[in-house]
This record gives C-alpha cells, structure tokens and sequence, in this order.
C-alpha cells in the first residue's frame, strides 16, 4: 500500500524517568517536614517507577482485570482470584518499598513520611494495587489489641517479601491484610451491621467466635487475613480473620462476585459471604467503632497521598504533551491560555502535596500534644479538600491533551484511567459529608483554634490573603453549631494550611499565585483562570517532569 501521510507533531511519552527527582515540590516538602530524612531510597524507587518496564506492568495489570473462581475444575470451593503477572509484579515492588506495615518497625526518623513520599510516587505509577498495601499499613497497629495475633502476625506484615498463595502463616515469609466493615444497608453507618459473631472457644489466639452474616464492600479478597467488623453480645467489635485457618484449611469465606467497578480495575473488590467463619476477637467487645476509627484515620492519610501522586501524574503527561504539542505555530505550553491552565494545576498539585505530606509529619510525632491534634484536624480536611478537588484536576488534565487524553491507549490514555480513579479517594473510607463530620467531632477535642493558630504563625504577615482567613478562622471554629456549613469550614482550614505551607515551602511566585487565586478572590470558576500579574513561567518550569 502507498503511505497516505508522515506521522509528526506527536510527542515522546514520558517514560524513562525518574519520579522523584523531578518533583521538586515533593523534596521541599520533605526538606521541610523531615529535613533529616535519608531520600536515597526514594530516589531509587523514583527509577523504577518511571521505567518503561513498570509503566508497562501497570497497563497489563489494568487491562487484564481479576478473575473470580469460586469453584475448581471438580466442583470443590476454592474462592480464589486470578490476577494477571503484571498485578504481582507491581506488588512484589510495592512491599519491597516497604510502603505496607514497614512504618511500625522502621528505623527512621520519620519512617510514615518516608513512606507518604513511597505511596505518592507508587501512585503515579499505579494506584489499583495499593488498596491491599494501604489496609495492610492501617491495620498493623490495631493488632496490638490481640497479643497472640500480633506476635504471630506482625513480624510478617512487615517483611518485605511479597507471596500472593493462599497458605498457613508458617508457610508464608510475608503477608498483606484487609478490612471488611461495610454492608448493603449500612454502608458508612457501620452501626447498622448486621453480621453475627458467636463465641466459639479460645486458644492461643484468644477468644474465637464463629462469624455469619455479609460484607459488601471486601476489597483486596486474597489477602491473607482481615479486620471486620461484627455484631458480638457486647456490641459492635473488631475481629481477625483469617483466609486460611491454623490447620490449614479454607476458613468459611465465600466470594460471591467482584464489583465492576467505574475505575480502580487492577484490583479487585468483592462480595461476601460468612458462613460461620472462624475469627478472634481483636481489643474488647464494644469497642468496634473506635478501632475502626484508627484505621480509617491511616487509610485517610493514603486517599490524600493518592490522590496527589495522581494528581502529579496528570500534570507531569499534560506538561510533557504540551511541551511538545505545536499549534498554531508555536508549542502548547507557550500559548498563553495553555500557560495559564498548566499553572493552575501546578499550584493545586504542589499545595495537595505539601498538606499530604504535612499530614504525615503528624503521624510520626503522635507524642507530641500538638502534631496528634494536628492529626485528628487534618486527616478530614486533606482528604475531604484534596480528594474533592481531584476529579475536576483529571478532566482539566485531560483536556490538554485533546482527544488524545481521552483515548485508553499509550502513554498519554494513562490519563484517562487516571480520570476514571480519581473519584475512588474521595468516597473510599468516607465520602466528602463524612470527612466533614469528622472535622466537627475533630474541633471538639483539644483546643482546635489554638492549634490552628500555632500551625498558621510561621506564615503570618507575608500575605495578607492568608491573614484575613486566619483572623476569621477561630470565630466560625467557636460558632460552629450547625453541620450546613461543615463543608465550606473543612474547605477553608485545607486553603489556609496549604498557603501557610506554601508560603514557607515553595518559591514566592507560586505561594504568591496560590494565595491571590484560592484566598484572595483573583480566580475564576475554572482551572486556568489565574490573575495577569502571575508567574507562569516560572511555576510551569518548577512543576516539569524532565
């Protein structure tokens, strides 16, 4: 056949580089919160996660989606999911990076932000299979309310060995954990679950009791074990299941079927059923709510550090296609609309990243009175602020690339699977009236306006922006009596930490730009709507990918 035209004006993908030492918001935000922390090994994981070989892990994984077989070739029950080979190489490189229970032994000075950093990068490559590492790292502490499991179990939740077969502990050098909490009529109200556990004997693992009832949510199926919740004589509690018993058995966990899901499609998330499952009871009976509480608090932390790691993505293919793209004579980038677009995503990506990582800090220094306030304030604004803003960040992304970004195809369609998860963030482990829920209960422990002050002075009297909203914060902190306006608080707390960071963190043409448009009004209702007198160049050089 006659060539019909020449392929050109298409850009190189972005591939071949190294996640971390290109993100420099990331590494001033880690100068910033743990300047002592040893980033070797995060630049390490950066190359391998921007490699051509690991790109192509994540496409596989994602277009060759799990396979439920509930039954083998002879009618037996085996309840078991097939992933492709992609699916384990991408976990074997996720536990390896210690980005699961590692945290809770880790010899750093700072081993949650250091693993905050990992995820972030681990999310620009592939999100899908971090559900299972991030319930792993949730859970690993809350094992401490059952000795025997935690002694048998914890070791092994930190190890960094990867083994997806379903077998005894004994028999494994590694495993990953999951939850089960929510159910059909339920949902965030775990309140209303109805799953029975009945006392069934002890042992070395404490009181065990037989588990009958659903979950309708069970992410992660091929876990090893899970913390559920369940209906006990005392009430609502927190137990260890196991998929497969000491004695080497199937415990009773049927997989009814996996969710076809909008996005978030490497990893597979099921229903299921318990029939008279074996489970021990993890801390007292009663006390089901309180410990879920603490491992959604982890969980939470994960959906903001997702969502940002994604976010970046976005930015990095949308600069690297732009850079490139020519129209209209000259490249993308350079046209000053497109210009004003890119800048305006590169301030919401940085700002998401420096609160994400923010966040992590307070995780590390729990013993002091402030960070742990700091936590119980944070983990419902960043993810409610950060998450919300995500879906709208993606489509804007996208639209840079034109039809390109909308085609699953290449390196430039990873945006398109990127748009299709980043609604999972904000509805996973609590929806945006969750979040802001939280953030009242949050106010009502410790003095939330003096630790919101002390968190806002460093930043005081370099924009006035920013001091208006924090003169106006502890007013509507003390009058905050009605859950109408819980949203717009949980907004703007996200929108002063973020500036007050920035202003400390990032170049003063970007916390400049961030406070004009997010606090001081020079902004529109769009992305690339960003005032004159920005910038532009200036904040698009800092966010670029090479």
């Amino acid at each position: 056949m006659n060539p019909t035209h020449e392929v050109f004006n298409q850009p190189t993908p972005l591939v071949d580089y190294n996640l971390f030492d290109t993100h420099r918001p990331l590494r001033d935000a880690l100068k910033f919160n743990a300047p002592t922390l040893q980033t070797t090994q995060l630049h390490e994981l950066g190359a391998t996660l921007g490699s051509a070989a690991m790109q192509t892990h994540a496409r596989l994984a994602n277009i060759h989606t799990p396979e439920l077989h509930t039954h083998d070739r002879f009618g037996r029950r085996i309840d078991e999911v097939e992933f492709h080979p992609s699916y384990h190489a991408l976990m074997t490189a996720a536990v390896g990076a210690g980005l699961h229970g590692t945290p809770w032994t880790g010899t750093s000075a700072s081993p949650h932000v250091l693993r905050a950093a990992g995820f972030m990068l681990f999310t620009e490559l592939e999100p899908s299979i971090l559900c299972p590492i991030s319930m792993t790292y949730a859970v690993t502490p809350a094992l401490r309310g059952n000795p025997g499991v935690h002694a048998d179990w914890g070791p092994k939740l930190a190890s960094l060995w990867y083994d997806p077969a379903l077998k005894p502990l004994n028999d494994k050098p590694g495993v990953t954990m999951g939850m089960g909490m929510t159910e059909k009529q339920g949902g965030s109200d775990v309140r209303a679950n109805t799953t029975q556990a009945v006392r069934d004997g002890s042992d070395a693992w404490g009181e065990r009791y037989a588990i009958t009832g659903h979950k309708w949510f069970f992410s992660a199926p091929m876990c090893d074990a899970f913390l559920i919740l369940a209906q006990a004589p005392a009430g609502l509690s927190c137990f260890f299941l196991p998929r497969v018993l000491p004695d080497g058995t199937r415990n009773a966990i049927h997989i009814q079927r996996l969710k076809d899901k909008l996005g978030n499609k490497a990893n597979a998330s099921s229903e299921v059923e318990f029939h008279g499952a074996s489970a021990w009871l993890v801390g007292e009976e009663g006390r089901g709510i309180p410990q879920i509480l603490e491992m959604g608090t982890m969980t939470r932390l994960d959906c903001s550090l997702g969502t940002s790691g994604l976010m970046r993505q976005a930015l990095g293919i949308a600069l690297n296609h732009t850079a490139q793209r020519q129209a209209f004579g000259k490249p993308l980038v350079e046209q000053p609309l497109m210009k004003n677009v890119l800048a305006d995503l590169a301030l919401e990506s940085e700002a998401a990243t420096a609160l994400a990582i923010r966040l992590a800090r307070a995780f590390d220094r729990q013993a002091d009175a402030h960070e742990n306030l700091m936590a119980r304030l944070l983990t419902p604004v960043a993810k409610f602020w950060i998450c919300k803003r995500g879906s709208h960040f993606a489509q804007e992304a996208m639209e840079c690339l034109g039809g390109n970004g909308y085609v699953e195809e290449g390196g430039e369609g990873i945006v398109a699977r990127i748009y299709r998860e980043m609604p999972l963030n904000s509805i996973w482990e609590g929806a945006g009236n969750i979040m802001a829920l939280d953030l009242l209960r949050g106010l009502r422990r410790g003095d939330a306006v003096a630790a919101l002050a002390h968190e806002l002075a460093p930043a005081r009297g370099q924009q006035p922006a920013l001091d208006r909203l924090a003169d106006a914060l502890p007013a509507r902190i003390e009058a905050m009596a009605s859950e109408t306006e819980a949203r717009r608080l949980a907004q703007d707390v996200a929108l002063a930490v973020q500036a007050a960071l920035l202003v400390q963190t990032a170049p003063a043409a970007v916390a400049d730009a961030f406070c004009a448009s997010r606090l001081g009004g020079d902004w529109g209702q769009a992305f690339g709507t960003l005032g004159t007198g920005t910038d532009f160049d200036s904040i698009i050089q800092r966010a670029q990918p090479r």
